[in-house]
């Protein structure tokens, strides 16, 4: 106990960061956390309008802009009911009583999104589009892949402005550990931060070169398998790190891991399944013309 106190006193504290969880309009407050999606959201449609200008883009501008608003609708819609049904299922039936009644599953404000439900969501977006347009789905995917690592960089920054999703119980040998006042007095990983690291800015550095300075996609399937492989990866490393919802830690001790590792595991099968399979399929052509507008 001493032992903890003294580590308490010397560990970070959150609060003192000066930290909002949004900006106060004084009839509304605009939250960082939907600041971040849409941040992320506008970037990646941005830069996917500039990669369809380059040479073996498998869409047009016109499929762009339907991606950009059916994927957003995947992220929120995917990200919410994934959450509820992997981590917290009393969402689906639960109302919380005030002025009026609302059903907890559309109370958004409240935090609780899933990375795999919304990786659900989007594909089923991509999918939807490319049926719809008769593109190819996993040379569509290629190309989203590469814009993903945007928003999972701003979201998890959201994350740690809210002071929320905290890490484990770090030891001392942590300096950078810190205390979260929703938590408890014990100094924690910042968590967040490291899926910050990589899940967004290792994603975006990789990713990003992989399509502007190598002929990647002209290999079908290679930049969602290499991208599927890292942002798991990166998720299934940052769990170790990461602290169990409060209704899933008897599962996680009961099997040895979190249910994000579970859900990530065939996640990095599948990506290293892209990979060779894309490295034994025959490249495009680089005479490959855009799709007309």
């Amino acid at each position: 106990m001493l032992e903890l106190m003294a580590a308490a006193g010397s560990a970070l504290r959150w609060e003192d960061l000066g930290l909002r969880p949004g900006i106060d309009l004084g009839f509304f407050t605009l939250r960082y956390y939907s600041l971040a999606y849409l941040a992320g959201i506008l970037l990646a449609y941005w830069h996917l309008t500039k990669m369809i200008k380059v040479p073996g883009a498998p869409l047009a501008q016109r499929h762009a802009d339907d991606l950009f608003f059916y994927c957003t609708l995947g992220v929120i819609l995917g990200g919410r009911l994934g959450y509820a049904a992997f981590y917290e299922p009393a969402l689906f039936t639960h109302f919380t009583a005030g002025e009026t009644v609302s059903w907890d599953l559309l109370r958004l404000w409240d935090g609780g999104m899933s990375f795999h439900g919304g990786l659900i969501g989007v594909t089923a977006a991509i999918a939807w589009v490319s049926w719809q347009g008769q593109l190819s789905f996993i040379r569509v995917c290629d190309y989203i892949s590469v814009n993903v690592g945007f928003g999972m960089l701003f979201g998890r920054i959201a994350n740690f402005i809210n002071g929320e999703l905290w890490g484990r119980v770090a030891g001392p040998d942590v300096p950078w550990a810190m205390i979260f006042p929703t938590a408890d007095m014990q100094p924690r990983h910042p968590s967040q931060l490291y899926e910050a690291l990589l899940e967004g800015a290792l994603v975006i550095a990789v990713m990003l070169p992989l399509f502007w300075r190598t002929r990647a996609r002209y290999r079908t399937g290679l930049m969602v398998g290499v991208f599927t492989v890292l942002i798991a990866s990166g998720r299934f490393i940052v769990e170790f790190f990461r602290q169990p919802d409060a209704q899933l830690t008897a599962f996680a001790a009961r099997t040895g891991l979190s249910m994000g590792q579970w859900l990530t595991l065939p996640l990095i099968l599948a990506g290293l399944a892209l990979i060779v399979w894309a490295l034994n399929r025959p490249e495009l052509g680089s005479e490959r013309k855009p799709a007309a507008a």
